[in-house]
């Protein structure tokens, strides 16, 4: 299994139309498209959507860090004091986001540069517990915002989530000129810096059975309180493909078996509306699951030809996809609209 620059067309539409919905509506308007009337093909719906997505990372970043907020309330009103909240998962996904846009002509190479690098200095100052990051952190100091009282450490989702955004940088630029190669030597150093080894310690932390796995959290002042080992199937697939894959702090193949798959437990057998999903849903998720599960891991991850004893994890993707396009297709809950 492998990272790779792929940033699929269709994922981004599915992903990040809900967040940049106020965004696109000038860019419908400066393409002409009227309602009532006119219609957009296909392809100029995916340029709109397309440029609308990285105008919520480009133009809604918060200014110091250049991270992406937590939020975007267009009214500008926080009534939780929270404007300079930036979310670690989802500046990964801006990275990556900017690296589009250039290759689009939505900006110059030079202004990508530019922000990818305000965005590793602010990383490399940043709280991090183990060469992890928080979910949240304030984007002027880089100190961490708790998500919750015991949940204000490390979050290993959330990090791999930033990190393949990274790689995928660093990928981009390290055959570039003198100081784009600097930025990329600058991401390496972040990325060995990760102790995904940590993370997984060799016995349950807080006592009794189970084998060595990945844990979500870890926090200076409370340990393991959170107690979240990471189990599949969902969203988190990045973290143990990381985690393995580390040149400085790996994990071992059984990490993967033990905490991912859960000794063989994750294969299931589900049929929805015709399609069947063979791994095993966490919280037994009904249809499969949210469907940011076949995006977030997959947006460094190629899930094309992507299989283990478990599945294959593009015809999983595909599969649950369809599922969900069925029961909206078929509005079993009658909505309207």
């Amino acid at each position: 299994m492998k990272l790779k620059y792929n940033l699929l067309r269709i994922l981004w539409f599915v992903f990040i139309l809900s967040v940049i919905l106020d965004f696109s509506i000038p860019a419908f308007a400066k393409s002409g498209f009227k309602s009532g009337g006119d219609s957009l093909s296909n392809s100029a719906l995916l340029d709109t959507v397309e440029r609308a997505a990285f105008r919520y990372f480009w133009d809604g970043a918060e200014p110091h860090s250049g991270m992406a907020p937590e939020r975007i309330n267009m009214d500008g009103i926080y009534p939780q004091h929270d404007q300079d909240v930036v979310t670690t998962g989802g500046s990964g996904f801006g990275i990556m986001a900017i690296l589009a846009g250039i290759r689009r002509g939505f900006i110059t190479r030079k202004q990508g540069y530019e922000r990818i690098k305000k965005i590793v200095y602010f990383l490399s100052t940043a709280d991090r517990f183990h060469g992890v990051w928080p979910h949240w952190m304030y984007g002027l100091t880089g100190k961490v915002k708790p998500f919750s009282k015991k949940d204000d450490g490390g979050d290993i989702v959330e990090t791999a989530f930033m990190m393949q955004g990274l790689l995928c940088a660093r990928q981009y630029f390290r055959h570039g000129n003198k100081p784009e190669k600097k930025l990329a030597a600058e991401i390496d150093k972040l990325w060995r810096g990760v102790d995904w080894d940590w993370y997984a310690p060799l016995r349950p932390p807080l006592g009794g059975d189970g084998g060595r796995v990945l844990y979500w959290h870890w926090s200076p002042d409370y340990g393991w309180a959170m107690n979240f080992p990471i189990h599949g199937y969902n969203e988190c697939l990045i973290a143990y493909v990381l985690a393995a894959s580390s040149p400085t702090h790996a994990v071992p193949v059984s990490v993967y078996r033990e905490g991912w798959a859960m000794n063989g437990r994750i294969k299931d057998s589900t049929n929805h509306y015709g399609y069947v999903l063979q791994l095993f849903r966490q919280g037994r998720a009904a249809l499969g699951g949210p469907l940011f599960w076949t995006q977030y891991s997959y947006l460094g991850l190629d899930p094309h030809g992507l299989k283990d004893e478990y599945a294959d994890y593009w015809k999983e993707n595909v599969d649950q996809t369809l599922i969900n396009y069925t029961w909206c297709v078929k509005n079993p809950l009658h909505y309207k609209g």
